[in-house]
């Protein structure tokens, strides 16, 4: 740590005034056609170039720092990049898609395109639709390089973290973290996050690598047809390909882990990027003297190969290995003892692999993915005991989901219409081996029943078929200034009872853009979409047999207007309202709550039967505005209020658990002389929807569960305080020759502001901390008649400092 610091002050003595290279490729977005002799532009310099006969260009003697770079090729409309950053050790390659700019595409895909920069906009997704490139990404302040952080500065996007928690759950406009879907280059990613709760997609900390991402789109609303199973949002991920002149890459050190990039050309048509990461934060919490030890490996490559001029081919995987563990630590405490006693060892492998060809025809071009993904989850916990832990198990689970997918779509442009159309299909496998304690038979002194046990303890091992077809158009009308786009789709199954009926899950969209003027955009959509219930609903079985076998789709109606407001390129400002009408959600019959309310802790959700007539709303109204970096400066506002609620067995609205009402969030970035930045992000939710105890069943139960029971009769019915947080941060990079370093200073929670977390339920314990204190002063009985609750606090706030670096070669 020392010498870090000594970098730190000492360096800017060394370094010297270097240069840095851009390059890139710049195609027709509607074919992927290579354009030749578009004018590339660093602004505010005379440099200047033009993509050759392959639609590559290459800018060199670029004085470090951070530019606009902006494309112009006549017959298309221009396209910038902001806030690119030249460094002497990596070259920074971009990839730019231009969109026609003639009466065969009108003037609405034109503001899309200005207001969408890095990821373009169109017809097909004209609103509620965010985007994010890599520099924002990595120089996010409190998001240490995670994807899944970096996204809660967009509108109407929520975090598990923003309630009191310590997860990366995404709550978009209201609904539950299983309603987002993943794309990396294409193909479907289930996870994005380690340690991941089954059935659900949050989890601690994110898989992604952000040294790969080129941008990120994330739409909200209006998906495009060819996804299947969003409800929620639909992210999706674009990887740069390698270098293709050198070796090169560069190593990280954050706040909780250590990364390592590689990246360069094998042959003159193939490119590869390679990457490997390690937490040390098992090492951190030992030396810390927290009871918990998470432990974790994540791997990412990608591999560009070009086949022929028009056909190019991709490999990608990604994958992680998690093992959430514990040890003693030297102080007992109530709360390390509640952690101990309360959370389950956790053992995780998950991957993602798959192969897309990309080939060129006809005024289009056709794209074939190929991918398996496998997410394998050992979860155990002992019943706790008043000295410790015996043998005895509350929750033995092991579980593996696979699907090999295949999908082929076509995209076709001509005569003003854009179109597409495709089908999809998957092989499932999933099995399950679970023994799970939900509450304990206990019977009095004369051995009569004072409550009936409730034990899941059942194998399955299922297989079945997904597939799905859609189709999607869109023209522009009325002299360029409305532009409408089309799409329909339609999914079944082979294991439900209705799966292979195509009528039931027809699932049409409309989407309108109406040009006011060239600055003012007013939009709406509506559409239709289905979600199949997650793998632990449909594997849960009683006596032999799959109870929800007879599980509908879930479906959701989205309805949303807006308007965007451009009054020049770096700057944008949206208003929009949406209204989401949820049916056919499962419900559990155990409890008689939706699982809507389920997904936001580790573990597991789902293993239990349902019903799928559950009922929900979200609504609400986001406002945002963007400014660019141009100058100095770069800014993001936004504010959300949003409403989620959702019915039980008993038919009855009540808050969703994702119900935060108000969210706001600020970043501001400012560049400084000498290679300096600085940078400040504040984010504000209300208060989290919060379950009172069933104080009288928690008694019953804690002493071999390790945790309290909720009172579902009182669902949601009280709420944590807001949350509130600043984060910053400060970097300093030295370019030398083909090396940078970035040295970086990021203090998440700089105020120290207190994070509401949820109550703990547990009893009190003796003076030295190795039991239990007892009304009577005898052993804890195992009912608890004699123990002495107690509600421990959850809402401690620390400021968390990271001194790391990144070194770029």
């Amino acid at each position: 740590m020392r010498i870090i610091f000594l970098l730190f002050f000492f360096l800017p003595i060394i370094s010297l005034a270097q240069t840095g290279v851009i390059s890139g490729t710049v195609r027709d977005r509607n074919t992927q056609e290579p354009l030749i002799g578009v004018t590339v532009q660093v602004m505010g310099t005379q440099l200047g170039t033009a993509s050759n006969e392959k639609g590559t260009f290459r800018l060199e003697s670029i004085p470090v720092g951070s530019y606009m770079v902006q494309v112009s090729y006549l017959g298309f409309q221009p396209q910038a990049r902001y806030n690119v950053s030249v460094t002497t050790g990596n070259v920074q390659i971009l990839n730019f898609e231009l969109v026609p700019n003639t009466n065969e595409l009108q003037q609405v895909e034109v503001v899309a395109n200005r207001r969408q920069s890095a990821a373009v906009a169109d017809l097909i997704t004209p609103l509620s639709v965010q985007s994010l490139t890599t520099e924002e990404i990595r120089n996010n302040p409190g998001g240490n390089f995670d994807i899944s952080k970096v996204v809660q500065v967009l509108p109407g996007v929520a975090s598990n973290g923003t309630g009191g928690g310590s997860r990366n759950d995404l709550i978009i406009r209201g609904g539950a973290p299983n309603e987002n879907v993943y794309y990396l280059d294409g193909i479907e990613i289930p996870l994005i996050n380690h340690f991941t709760t089954q059935g659900s997609s949050g989890g601690a900390t994110g898989i992604l690598n952000v040294s790969f991402i080129e941008d990120l789109k994330v739409s909200s609303s209006a998906f495009d047809a060819r996804y299947d199973n969003a409800l929620a949002s639909v992210f999706e991920f674009r990887q740069r390909y390698g270098n293709p002149e050198r070796f090169s890459g560069n190593v990280r050190l954050s706040g909780s882990e250590f990364a390592t990039t590689l990246e360069g050309p094998v042959g003159e048509k193939t490119t590869y990027l390679v990457s490997a990461r390690r937490s040390y934060l098992q090492f951190l919490f030992k030396l810390l003297d927290l009871p918990i030890r998470p432990n974790y490996w994540d791997f990412q490559y990608k591999v560009d190969h070009k086949l022929k001029d028009k056909t190019s081919i991709s490999f990608i995987g990604v994958g992680a290995i998690d093992d959430f563990s514990f040890g003693v630590p030297r102080e007992s405490t109530p709360e390390n003892e509640y952690i101990l006693r309360s959370t389950p060892y956790i053992n995780q492998w998950n991957y993602t692999t798959g192969v897309a060809v990309k080939r060129l025809v006809n005024d289009g071009y056709i794209n074939l993915a190929l991918s398996r993904n496998a997410f394998d989850n050992s979860l155990i916990k002992y019943e706790a005991a008043e000295e410790g832990e015996n043998s005895t198990f509350t929750l033995n689970s092991s579980s593996r989901e696979t699907e090999n997918k295949l999908r082929l779509d076509v995209n076709k442009y001509k005569n003003g219409w854009r179109y597409a159309y495709g089908v999809s299909g998957q092989y499932v496998q999933f099995t399950h081996d679970i023994f799970s304690v939900i509450r304990k038979e206990l019977r009095d002194e004369q051995n009569n029943l004072v409550q009936p046990g409730v034990t899941l303890n059942y194998n399955t091992d299922l297989d079945f078929f997904r597939y799905g077809a859609f189709g999607q158009v869109s023209k522009s009308v009325l002299d360029n200034k409305l532009g409408l786009s089309l799409g329909v789709r339609t999914d079944m199954n082979s294991f439900t009872e209705d799966g292979n009926n195509p009528i039931k899950t027809l699932s049409p969209r409309l989407a309108l853009s109406y040009l006011i003027n060239d600055k003012w955009t007013i939009n709406a959509s509506s559409g239709i979409y289905y979600k199949l219930p997650i793998y632990t609903v449909l594997g849960y079985q009683e006596d032999g047999t799959y109870l929800n076998k007879n599980a509908d789709y879930i479906k959701s109606i989205h309805y949303v207007l807006g308007s965007e407001f451009l009054p020049r390129q770096d700057l944008r400002f949206t208003l929009e309202g949406f209204y989401k009408d949820y049916s056919n959600y499962p419900v559990s019959i155990r409890d008689g709550i939706s699982l809507a309310n389920q997904g936001g802790d580790f573990g597991a959700i789902g293993n239990e039967a349902v019903v799928t007539n559950g009922k929900g709303r979200a609504y609400g109204a986001e406002f945002y505005v963007q400014k660019k970096l141009t100058g100095t400066v770069f800014s993001v506002l936004s504010y959300t209020y949003v409403v989620s609620e959702f019915a039980g067995l008993d038919g009855q609205y009540v808050s969703s658990a994702w119900d935060y009402r108000h969210l706001v969030s600020g970043l501001l970035g400012k560049k400084l002389p000498r290679n300096w930045e600085f940078g400040a992000k504040y984010r504000y939710a209300g208060g989290a929807p919060a379950t009172p105890f069933d104080l009288e069943a928690s008694r019953r139960n804690y002493a071999s569960l390790g945790v309290g029971i909720l009172d579902y009769s009182k669902l949601n019915s009280a709420r944590l305080d807001p949350f509130s947080q600043l984060d910053v941060r400060i970097d300093k990079k030295w370019n030398f020759n083909r090396v940078t370093l970035d040295l970086f200073l990021d203090i998440a929670n700089v105020l120290s502001s207190n994070t509401p977390g949820f109550e703990r339920y547990t009893f009190e314990r003796n003076a030295s901390n190795t039991g239990f204190t007892t009304t009577d002063g005898n052993a804890l009985r195992p009912d608890g008649s004699n123990a002495i609750p107690v509600i421990l606090e959850n809402n401690d706030g620390n400021l968390v400092p990271t001194l790391g670096f990144i070194v770029e070669f």
